[in-house]
């Protein structure tokens, strides 16, 4: 086996798989052979702080999983993405450049969404990605910073069992754990010393593209990048509650054709076909064969949420839309590929400012640091889904009874299979093993 071929290896034993939310499994994406990796720093949903914490606390080990990722595509340049306004983490990685020499940062405007894979592309190397398509096609492999640790944590053997959340919003203590994956929310919550509403809504991920937790026994998974805490009648609980029926009303009822959804869709700006007001237009007809119409272009939506959250006036969801759209094309055949126009003339002018994003959203009471609170005691327990990730779901590889240490395969991948397997990230005894396997930790309380 050659070196790299090894180093491939260790990553998809490891079970790595993008940690800043997609959970694509990253020893497939390393495949490629690419002239640019990027890593992807720019955390731009608003009250995430995971990845600016760890590029300040971290950077020799980020830098270390930039190189194998480096080595792995055979890059000829290696940068790293990160906000120009995280100045303490660009102090950390430029006092550690010295040993890692090709790798450059670049410092990003402060807009949303600069974390966007293909926004990130085109800032840095002027490329475009082809609509509907993939960085790799433009030369480029896009690494989050946390799944670059989770690579350098690989290559020595150490399997994914542990994850960094940001604790936000209405809580006492604003803060970034690191805790074994399969950790239930409500564990969180308590950590960050409760909330301070008493009816608190859990929004698991960044506001824009997270979802409400409907369970707070609900578990910590490879992709979980934080959580937010608001009171019930908060603007932005209230929206992300909007139901499809009430959604396609409201388009059917209240839409202006004002374009405000096109003109701020971070993917039409860089040329792609996507044009959200035809989109709703279409579907406020009511006429499926139309609707489909637009398919090619639903397809192209990153559902980042700008055109429902910021652009409507009236408080339509395209991006509710163009989802439910998604779902109807995947059953159909052959689907018309697009065509890429020219970059907006006017894309540098539309950016949107993360400032008026948080002032918009009414999140600026809880747009605070967040403090490292360390690791959390073991929990009681963990539950592990084995669908964690792009692919297969893992099978068990343990059954009920069983007795597995920190770091065991507890999932595996059939063979041939796109998938990542599951580790035990505490020791104990394996009570279930199904659709997840549940561990009732013998180290409750401490590591």
């Amino acid at each position: 086996m050659t070196a790299r071929a090894e180093m491939i290896e260790k990553i998809r034993r490891a079970g790595v798989v993008g940690a800043g939310g997609a959970g694509f499994p990253t020893y497939a994406k390393l495949a490629a052979r690419v002239d640019t990796v990027i890593a992807n720093g720019a955390e731009c949903e608003p009250l995430m702080r995971v990845d600016q914490h760890l590029m300040a606390t971290d950077p020799q080990l980020i830098l270390r999983g930039l190189e194998v990722v480096k080595e792995i595509t055979g890059a000829g340049r290696a940068v790293i993405a990160l906000k120009a306004k995280h100045r303490r983490a660009i102090k950390s990685l430029e006092s550690c450049l010295d040993g890692h020499p090709g790798v450059e940062i670049f410092p990003l405007q402060d807009f949303y969404p600069a974390g966007d894979e293909q926004v990130l592309v085109y800032e840095i190397t002027g490329r475009l990605v082809p609509p509907g398509g993939l960085p790799l096609q433009a030369g480029v492999v896009v690494q989050n910073v946390e799944t670059l640790l989770n690579v350098a944590r690989a290559v020595q053997g150490r399997p994914v069992t542990e994850k960094y959340v940001a604790v936000m919003g209405m809580v006492a203590r604003p803060s970034v754990f690191r805790v074994p994956v399969g950790t239930a929310l409500a564990d969180l919550l308590v950590a960050a010393g409760g909330c301070s509403t008493d009816r608190p809504v859990v929004i698991a991920g960044g506001p824009m593209m997270g979802r409400i937790a409907k369970d707070l026994s609900a578990p910590v998974t490879k992709t979980t990048k934080g959580i937010i805490v608001l009171s019930p009648d908060h603007p932005l609980v209230i929206q992300k509650r909007l139901t499809d029926r009430a959604n396609s009303l409201r388009a059917r009822s209240t839409c202006c054709e004002d374009r405000a959804c096109t003109q701020t869709c971070p993917r039409y700006l860089l040329g792609h076909p996507l044009e959200p007001h035809r989109v709703v237009r279409a579907w406020s007809y009511q006429d499926v064969t139309l609707a489909l119409g637009a398919a090619p272009m639903a397809l192209l939506c990153s559902e980042c949420g700008v055109c429902e959250l910021y652009s409507c006036p009236m408080g339509i969801s395209p991006r509710m839309i163009n989802a439910a759209l998604k779902k109807e094309i995947r059953k159909l055949p052959g689907i018309t590929q697009v065509q890429a126009h020219p970059v907006h003339g006017c894309r540098e002018y539309r950016k949107l400012p993360s400032g008026r994003l948080v002032s918009r959203l009414s999140l600026g009471p809880w747009d605070v640091s967040a403090g490292w609170a360390g690791e959390l005691p073991t929990p009681r327990s963990v539950t592990l889904p084995l669908k964690q990730h792009v692919g297969s779901a893992a099978v068990p590889a343990v059954k009920a009874g069983d007795r597995v240490r920190a770091g065991d395969v507890v999932g595996s991948i059939p063979e041939g299979s796109l998938g990542a397997p599951v580790h035990a990230s505490v020791s104990g005894t394996v009570m279930a093993a199904g659709e997840s396997i549940i561990i009732l930790s013998e180290e409750e309380g401490g590591r």
